[in-house]
């Protein structure tokens, strides 16, 4: 296998940064170098560390498998208006507009961008030579793409090639974002407006009869490319070609982070962040109301890149002022960044559907506790039971020190 079960306090803030092992018993002579052997749960809240951003990638995936649990959906068959309207912001856009849960990949997107500044820097500290960290980074956009088509495999029962979930769209992005990581701000964001523009002309000119309409759902250029690769008809609304558009979402990440590592005065940060962000609102939002490019996020549309991106500038910069700054919600973060040390696992176990494996042991006790409450009642409660052993099964890992990377 090609996951990590990594025992060693986590020193670093990627979410892909460990190396590659394999799942064997290390070697005697290695064992008290690599293996900590004190059984106290470690603090997750290290000095020196930008708290903030394992906040944002735990909270991201927390999120994520929450959507696992089917709760928003009993949400949003509340009749109670409050409820319902929550449950239908924690679901996607039927076409055109935004929802909340619109924003949780390109989140995780951006966030993992954010990330690889510390991560390089982390590598070169220890001695890694950048021709070494390219490598790495080459076999880990490699495994991302494997893990992406491997999910769609074991879940359709025959091989399928497509790039709609979030690690077949990072293995792209990823690689992107890397590559050009060094070069400057200004190469950087104009690269991505330039990807953008093109994306969006391509929409907009393409040819071929039936698929020329850029913003109506099946008749344009995604779901063309969809059908090529598919070898149908009409394929998945998703298209496959958002890991042209969404690769901005990890490049803004990446000039996020070299910002926030950078040795700037944290009100400049913060500063920085908020106009970048509420730029980037200000150009999707307007490209919308105009009637230019609709926000569209099953095709990623320039507008809807810029409007989530913009969301996950100030999520971030909130996140920061908060947690960094006013060293506010300390503990409560706890909770989501211990999710987020073992992303890769939890989104693997939830993507198999492993919550389905949880709901067949939870659902009999909360059916004979609570059946007196009423159907939807029981379902709510089964679904949060569920959340919650997952949460659990990310705490046991990290109490035992137990990371599951690439």
């Amino acid at each position: 296998m090609f996951f990590l079960l990594h025992k060693e306090i986590l020193n670093r803030t990627n979410l892909f940064e460990e190396k590659i092992i394999y799942f064997k018993i290390p070697d005697a002579h290695k064992s008290n170098r690599n293996m900590d052997t004190n059984t106290q749960p470690m603090n997750p809240v290290v000095a020196g560390r930008v708290t903030s951003i394992d906040f944002f990638r735990g909270f991201t995936m927390f999120l994520l498998a929450g959507e696992a649990t089917e709760l928003y959906g009993q949400l949003e068959k509340s009749h109670i208006g409050i409820i319902q309207f929550i449950g239908i912001q924690f679901s996607h856009h039927e076409w055109h507009g935004l929802h909340f849960w619109d924003l949780i990949q390109p989140f995780f997107m951006f966030i993992v961008g954010v990330a690889i500044p510390f991560a390089v820097a982390n590598r070169l500290k220890k001695g890694d030579s950048i021709q070494t960290i390219t490598r790495h980074a080459i076999k880990r956009s490699c495994l991302l793409l494997f893990l992406g088509w491997a999910l769609y495999f074991v879940n359709a029962g025959k091989l399928v090639f497509q790039f709609q979930n979030v690690l077949a769209q990072l293995s792209v992005t990823y690689m992107v974002a890397f590559l050009i990581r060094n070069k400057s701000f200004k190469f950087q964001l104009i690269f991505t407006f330039v990807i953008l523009v093109l994306i969006d002309l391509a929409y907009r000119f393409f040819p071929v009869e039936g698929f020329n309409h850029p913003w109506i759902n099946f008749e344009n250029l995604g779901a063309w490319f969809n059908n090529k690769i598919e070898g149908v008809d009409k394929a998945n609304e998703w298209a496959t070609l958002n890991f042209v558009s969404t690769t901005a979402h990890t490049v803004w990440g990446v000039l996020c982070g070299k910002l926030l590592i950078s040795d700037k005065p944290a009100a400049k940060k913060i500063q920085i962040l908020l106009v970048a962000g509420v730029s980037a609102l200000v150009i999707g939002y307007s490209l919308d109301l105009l009637n230019i490019t609709p926000i569209i996020k099953k095709i990623a549309t320039s507008s809807f890149v810029f409007a989530s991106g913009g969301w996950a500038i100030l999520a971030l910069c909130f996140s920061y002022w908060l947690i960094d700054v006013k060293k506010k919600f300390i503990s409560g973060s706890r909770m989501f960044i211990i999710v987020g040390m073992n992303s890769i696992f939890i989104y693997l176990f939830f993507s198999i559907r492993g919550a389905g494996l949880i709901h067949r042991i939870v659902a009999p006790f909360s059916n004979l506790i609570f059946s007196w409450a009423g159907e939807g009642t029981v379902e709510i409660i089964t679904s949060l039971g569920i959340w919650a052993v997952m949460w659990y099964m990310c705490y046991w890992l990290y109490r035992n020190k137990m990371f599951v990377k690439i």
